[in-house]
């Protein structure tokens, strides 16, 4: 686990942000159609309604560089300006090269690129090792949170295929006013739980084969129930950490912006950390799961909404495969 205090990354500030979403909408009613579940058993256990499926001249990059795009020109900056590209997803373009190639090459980026997988909990992995570096002469980073997870989904097994959607959200983290911004943060993963949110086959663990794809092993493996105990405890822990680390307490705290898992996460998690959900950012009816860039995408539509706005103090937590988790505490002033 690491949790930092009171350190100078707090000065980092979300300068500039956009999202991406495919048109193609995946209702319940479609699910159910070819699916052995109904509308009512998928909202009442997940709260989802409807997910976005990117069509098939989209992708993982196509999604993040138009995220990237419209952040860039909401920060009010060039390609020319940013200085580093990081790239959070579990879906990427390919193996070799990392997406950040892709995504920098179509944004016309000359700076320096990589991915980073964390899973779910990827967009605020992501935001705090950019935040950081900002403190070695850098003044740009643009950050990515980008999934097409109807792509790595079994779409004949109604425990995942109702969960998840494909979607995208950036933004340009730069330095600023010092009451603004990253005021805290905790990161921390359990490997032990590894086993229990995975894909088994692809990697140089299990290389893919003829064996490996009739046994289906290059889809989502999750055991549900343990990743709820697992997610409930994390989020937390991980979200009293961050607020203890800012020496203040969950009452200070205007908006919980957490992964769009599940409703019954989401509601059990609020309840752990003593806010009410009134105060607490849901959009997992409209897009379901997006992993990365479930928190992103809450955000800044919340941002736009106005539901957010200048001065808010922000919790915002995520976890995921690996079991790696996240959290951190914003300021919201851009």
């Amino acid at each position: 686990m690491i949790s930092t205090p009171n350190n100078p990354i707090s000065r980092a500030r979300i300068r500039g942000w956009g999202i991406a979403l495919p048109d193609d909408v995946i209702t319940n009613a479609d699910l159910q159609a070819r699916l052995d579940t109904t509308d009512e058993w998928i909202v009442e256990r997940t709260g989802i309604r409807e997910r976005r499926k990117a069509s098939a001249s989209e992708s993982t990059a196509s999604l993040a560089t138009e995220a990237a795009t419209k952040a860039i020109k909401s920060a009010g900056l060039s390609p020319a300006d940013i200085d580093l590209l990081i790239v959070a997803t579990a879906t990427p373009e390919q193996l070799i090269p990392h997406t950040g190639a892709h995504v920098g090459e179509s944004l016309g980026l000359a700076c320096g690129s990589f991915d980073l997988n964390a899973a779910c909990a990827g967009f605020v992995y992501a935001s705090v090792v950019g935040s950081a570096l900002l403190n070695t002469g850098m003044s740009n980073v643009l950050v990515v949170g980008a999934e097409t997870l109807s792509r790595i989904v079994d779409q004949h097994d109604r425990g995942t295929a109702v969960l998840f959607g494909d979607g995208a959200g950036a933004a340009v983290w730069s330095l600023g006013d010092p009451d603004y911004g990253l005021l805290s943060f905790d990161l921390g993963c359990d490997g032990s739980a590894a086993d229990i949110l995975q894909i088994p086959a692809g990697g140089s663990r299990l290389p893919t084969s003829a064996e490996t794809v009739a046994n289906n092993d290059h889809v989502v493996k999750m055991q549900g129930q343990e990743v709820f105990k697992r997610a409930v405890r994390a989020i937390g822990e991980s979200a009293i950490a961050t607020l203890a680390n800012a020496n203040t307490t969950i009452d200070a705290v205007d908006w919980f912006v957490p992964h769009q898992a599940n409703i019954r996460i989401i509601e059990t998690a609020a309840n752990r950390i003593g806010i009410p959900m009134e105060r607490v950012i849901v959009n997992i009816d409209k897009y379901g799961n997006t992993s990365t860039a479930s928190i992103p995408l809450a955000l800044f539509e919340a941002v736009e909404s106005g539901q957010i706005k200048h001065g808010d103090s922000l919790l915002v937590a995520g976890f995921g495969a690996g079991m790696t988790w996240a959290s951190a505490l914003i300021r919201w002033g851009n």
